[in-house]
This record gives structure tokens, C-alpha cells and sequence, in this order.
């Protein structure tokens, strides 16, 4: 599978039937119901999250051109991006309409509209929607592509400096609460300078290493300042009567989430789902025989019942078919505990399980503890399939003490650390000279020399290939 991950992940989103990507536009695919489930239930966990303090909203996809172009530095970040709407029916528009590339010019000019003073902050908004980018590269499905069907994107607008600093934490925090539920491991570094969202102060981003040993941004986090406030004029009267200037954070999600679970989580046979976003927990297979079928199907339809009466998503494959093609078809779509129930195993009042994440089989007793015993797989098989990612990705970080080692690490399938000076220049020297793209600062230190200039480090950086 590493060797040819990208062919294994193209095989298994068709296979598994997660998208399609015969759609008839570069770089658009349709969600099918299977993947539409992984993608609904991967969300709801940070809709859940954001919830608590956060109001979900709805803005209109399209952005006046007059808007996007407030904000100089942030449309030079998309301006090769954007794709323009110019026509209304057969008449041409008095001025083109883009489709969002992101939300900042048309949320903000509205949060101008609905602040007024600190009564109103801080304000705190997210939206799931679909965004549209001309992407110019090689496209990927659920990792580059032209309409990203799944951006979640969070605003927020404070009063001060310290409480955007303080959201962006919080932010740091969600992620890593949310990641953790899909089992999905991640690096957190703060973006290079020339690497961060356009017209923010600064960005922080979590990064996966795929099975072939690139990176996958799978979040983002940005500091914004003042600078979205002070384009659109999002001020608020303070106590004192002073009118000043909102500071601004916003975070966002896309399809790479369920790219980095499928991805990483996957092995030879096809998926293997974490429970919490698994669209069938438990599938339950009966092994059927002219004597005894009624009583196996009433069975399994009572098993059902009783595990779906304990919040579990369970599902019997009752098709007419070889019971060794259903354990193979979920195997592939990754269901976490298959149930196995023929009548030798009615007879003795088990049923046999099977974890994905592993071979063994369990008899599990048909008595009351049966739910509680499922269950049990369950969380067993979640933090399982968490403990594999997280060793992998542990065992893919190298630290490098020259630029001459960076390449052979990274071709390797690693992402590397290495002590930075923090000089601009110097980092694009250090890109230039590799060929790898510098992620990010993971920390900061008081020891060592930088890899390329050797002046005193001040920070520990990441360095890798990335999609």
C-alpha cells in the first residue's frame, strides 16, 4: 500500500463507494451515500464542538467583485483561484460575481453591519459549506480539487488583542479534541511568513503524514489582526465611548479530513473506519441454510434491535450471496465489528465477532451484556486503530543536523525536524537547496545552530513533501 498509496486511494474511494469522480468537470466529484455517511458523521463532531460557543450560519456563495477587491493583500493570496460568475441568463452582469474562494469578503462586510459596541463582541460564527478554487495543479480527490464540498470555516471578531489570541487556542484545542476522535494523528506548527493565509498576522496549521510519507494539511487556523477590520470598517463603541478597530480570527476544515482517515487509517484490504464516524458500527452477517434460516434472520433482526435501543448504527447483509463476499465487502468499507450468527452458533447462544483492526475472532454470549460487550470492542477498536497512526506517525519524524541528510529522510517517508534561525531568506534558501517545502515552526529554543546559516537557532522547523 505505500508503496503505491496513491493508486490504493484512488482505487478505494470508487471501491468503497465514497466518491466519483467521473463527474464531467476537472476536479468536481459527487459524494456517494456510503462516503456521504463518513463525511456527515465526521462533521457532526465539529459541529458538536463549535456548538458550544460558536452560531452556525449560512452566507451566500457568490462575492461581489467590489468586495474582494477591499482586501489587496487577501485577493493577490486567490486572485489565480477565483472563478467569476459574468452573465445572468443572456444579460452581462454590471459587475462579476466570484464564487467564494473563502468566506472573509462576504462575511465581514456584515459583521460591519452587526457590530456596533463591545455589547456585541465577541461575535463567533462558522458555516459548512462548499468552496470553489481554479486549481491549476494536478487534482486529487478530497485532496486537490476545484469545488471543496466540505469547508468548515469559523469567524470570530474581539475586543481585544489577548481574546484573539485566546480563540486561537481554543481553536488549537478543538482541533486537536476533534482530530483525536477520527484517530487522525498531526503535527502543529505556526506557517513560514510567505506561507500564511493572505491579510493574517499569522497562521497555525495541523499537518498528517500520509502512508507514503507526504504531508497533508488538514487544518488551519489564522490570527487575522485588524487588517479584514480596518478594510471593512468593522468597528464597536467601548465602554469609554472610543470607537476602535474588531481583532479578527478565523479556522477552517476541508475534505483532506476524510482523506487523512481514509488514508491513514487503511490498509490492503480496503478501509478501516473509526466507530465514532463508521456508517455501520456493527454489520451483522448470518450464515444461512435451507433449516433454520427464519429463526437465524429473526435472530440477527432482534440483535439488531437490541444494539440500534443501545445508539449504535448497525446493519444486516441479508443479500443472497456467498457469506465470504460479505466479510470481504466490508472489510473493505471498513465496518468496525462484523457479527457472524449461523444456527451451530444459535444453537450454543453466541455469535462470533470480528474486529477490523484485527484477525481474531470472539465469541460474544447472546445474554443482556451483549450490548455492553459490543460496545466494548468498539472503544477497543477506536483507540487501537488511534495507537497505530500515532506510532507511525512518531516513527516518521527525523531530526536532521545537516541540509545533505534532508533529502534521503524525506524520501524515506519522513518529515523532518531541524534547528532554524528564523531568517526569511534563509528558509527559502533551505526550500531552494532541498526541494521540500518548510512547514512550519513547531517550537521555539535557546540551543543549537541553524541547518543553513549557522547563526544561533531560534526555533525548531518542520520540513517535508507535501501535497
Amino acid at each position: 500500500m505505500v508503496e503505491n498509496f496513491d493508486e490504493w486511494f484512488h482505487d478505494i474511494l470508487e471501491q468503497a463507494d465514497i466518491t466519483d469522480s467521473r463527474y464531467p468537470i476537472k476536479g468536481m466529484a459527487v459524494w456517494r451515500p456510503y462516503g456521504f455517511q463518513i463525511r456527515k458523521h465526521s462533521m457532526n463532531i465539529i459541529k458538536n464542538l463549535l456548538d458550544k460557543d460558536h452560531d452556525e450560519v449560512l452566507f451566500p456563495m457568490l462575492v461581489p467583485e467590489s468586495e474582494l477587491a477591499k482586501e489587496g493583500i487577501h485577493v493577490k493570496g486567490f486572485e489565480d483561484e477565483v472563478y467569476w460568475v459574468t452573465r445572468g441568463g443572456q444579460r452581462e452582469l454590471n459587475e462579476q460575481l466570484a464564487l467564494r474562494p473563502t468566506s472573509e469578503t462576504a462575511i465581514y462586510p456584515m459583521y460591519s453591519l452587526w457590530i456596533r459596541t463591545h455589547i456585541d463582541l465577541p461575535i463567533k460564527m462558522y458555516q459548512i459549506v462548499n468552496t470553489f478554487r481554479y486549481e491549476t495543479k494536478h487534482t486529487r480527490p478530497l485532496i486537490r480539487v476545484r469545488e471543496i464540498t466540505t469547508f468548515k470555516e469559523a469567524h470570530t471578531a474581539h475586543a481585544t488583542k489577548e481574546e484573539s489570541d485566546e480563540q486561537i487556542q481554543d481553536f488549537i484545542e478543538m482541533y486537536k479534541e476533534f482530530f483525536d476522535d477520527l484517530g487522525i494523528p498531526y503535527l502543529i506548527s505556526k506557517r513560514p511568513e510567505w506561507d500564511k493565509f493572505p491579510g493574517s498576522d499569522y497562521t497555525m496549521a495541523f499537518d498528517a503524514i500520509m502512508p507514503n510519507g507526504k504531508t497533508l494539511q488538514i487544518g488551519t487556523i489564522h490570527n487575522l489582526g485588524q487588517t479584514f477590520a480596518k478594510t471593512f470598517e468593522i468597528t464597536f463603541e467601548d465602554k469609554d465611548g472610543e470607537h476602535k478597530y474588531v481583532y479578527q480570527t478565523c479556522a477552517g476544515v476541508s475534505d483532506r479530513v476524510i482523506a487523512s482517515l481514509i488514508g491513514i487509517h487503511g490498509d490492503d484490504k480496503g478501509l478501516r473506519l473509526p466507530p465514532k464516524v463508521s456508517p455501520n458500527q456493527v454489520t451483522i452477517i448470518p450464515i444461512l441454510f435451507k433449516k433454520g434460516k427464519e429463526e437465524v434472520l429473526a435472530k440477527c433482526a432482534e440483535i439488531k434491535e437490541t444494539l440500534e435501543a443501545n445508539g449504535l448504527r448497525v446493519n444486516i447483509d441479508d443479500r443472497d450471496i456467498r457469506p465470504g463476499k460479505k466479510f470481504n465487502d466490508w472489510e473493505l468499507k471498513g465496518t468496525p465489528i462484523k457479527l457472524e450468527l449461523g444456527p451451530r452458533d444459535l444453537e450454543n447462544n453466541i455469535t462470533i465477532a470480528m474486529r477490523r483492526d484485527e484477525e481474531e475472532k470472539i465469541e460474544i454470549p447472546l445474554d443482556d451484556n451483549l450490548s455492553d460487550a459490543i460496545i466494548d470492542l468498539l472503544d477497543k477498536s477506536g483507540e487501537s486503530l488511534s495507537a497505530q497512526a500515532w506510532d507511525f506517525l512518531e516513527e516518521h519524524v527525523k531530526f536532521a543536523d545537516t541540509l545533505e541528510e534532508i533529502p534521503e529522510l524525506v524520501e524515506s517517508g519522513n518529515v523532518v525536524k531541524f534547528y532554524w534561525c528564523g531568517d526569511e531568506e534563509v528558509g527559502h534558501e533551505i526550500e531552494e537547496k532541498t526541494g521540500y517545502d518548510v512547514l512550519g515552526i513547531q517550537e521555539e529554543v535557546s540551543e543549537g545552530k541553524c541547518i543553513a546559516s549557522g547563526k544561533d537557532a531560534k526555533y525548531v522547523a518542520l520540513i517535508a513533501k507535501t501535497y
